[in-house]
């Protein structure tokens, strides 16, 4: 795995791994780690050969949330008014957009803290996996500034107002074990097992008809937005596409040979 700016990345086989290794910030991503990770995302979006992305950590904590330290002392001077506003949209929020919109699912496995930023890291991820001792946290209001990087968009779509305002406004933690009933998350499972069920999910994945899963994604996003009408519109279009994919012919013959099917992703 190549480290650069606290972030490491490596290719195996179809599986691009993106490893936050800042442990001695607790995985905080400053500026330049958040620019590494978002011109992973933008280079992995259109690599036909990936089939999935998983975001790990390195050290006891998965991330500590966006390193304001880092933020508000570079260079050495102060930000001039408006610098939170336009370079959020370019760093958190942009990751998390990406997170989202890649066509490819997002496997995030967590360990220890998950806040602020590195909370919606885990919601933004189609799949999160987290050790049943791990904690979310959105630490917002009790520092004196409002949620960001998809915090208003994400919770109350995920648990609901009065939770997500439990969430935000009072602070609440929550265990892993807690963020899955709750729903935040895909699955928590003991600390010991956290390893293994990330391994087993991503190889689940990594056979899936990989054009299939990224296009349902892309609905299922898209159609929290949109009118039943739209939403099978785009089911229209979509079907169009993966009905001519080498999976969709590989699985109509697995099913007449009453087999598994065997993807390519393609």
């Amino acid at each position: 795995m190549t480290t650069e700016a606290g972030v490491g990345l490596d290719r195996d086989g179809g599986v691009l791994r993106i490893g936050l290794d800042r442990p001695e910030r607790r995985n905080a991503l400053d500026a330049a780690a958040v620019r590494r990770i978002v011109g992973a995302l933008e280079d992995a979006a259109t690599d036909d050969a990936l089939r999935v992305v998983v975001i790990e950590s390195r050290g006891p904590d998965f991330c500590s949330g966006a390193d304001w330290v880092a933020s508000n002392t570079a260079g050495g001077a102060r930000p001039r008014p408006g610098s939170v506003q336009r370079r959020t949209a370019l760093q958190a929020h942009r990751l998390i957009q990406l997170i989202t919109e890649v066509q490819l699912p997002v496997v995030a496995v967590v360990r220890g803290h998950a806040a602020g930023l590195g909370f919606q890291l885990a919601l933004a991820a189609d799949f999160t996996v987290a050790a049943e001792s791990s904690r979310f946290w959105e630490p917002f209001l009790t520092r004196g500034f409002s949620p960001d990087s998809g915090a208003t968009w994400l919770l109350p779509r995920l648990v609901g107002i009065a939770r997500a305002k439990e969430l935000m406004l009072l602070g609440r933690r929550l265990s892993g074990a807690q963020a899955a009933e709750w729903g935040l998350i895909y699955r928590a499972v003991p600390d010991a097992e956290l390893d293994s069920a990330a391994v087993e999910l991503v190889e689940t994945l990594g056979q899936a008809a990989t054009v299939a899963v990224g296009l349902t994604k892309r609905l299922v996003n898209r159609g929290l937005e949109l009118g039943l009408a739209e939403a099978m519109q785009d089911e229209a279009f979509a079907l169009e596409l993966t009905s001519r994919t080498a999976d969709f012919r590989e699985g109509l013959v697995a099913f007449r040979e009453r087999r598994p099917p065997d993807f390519g992703g393609r």
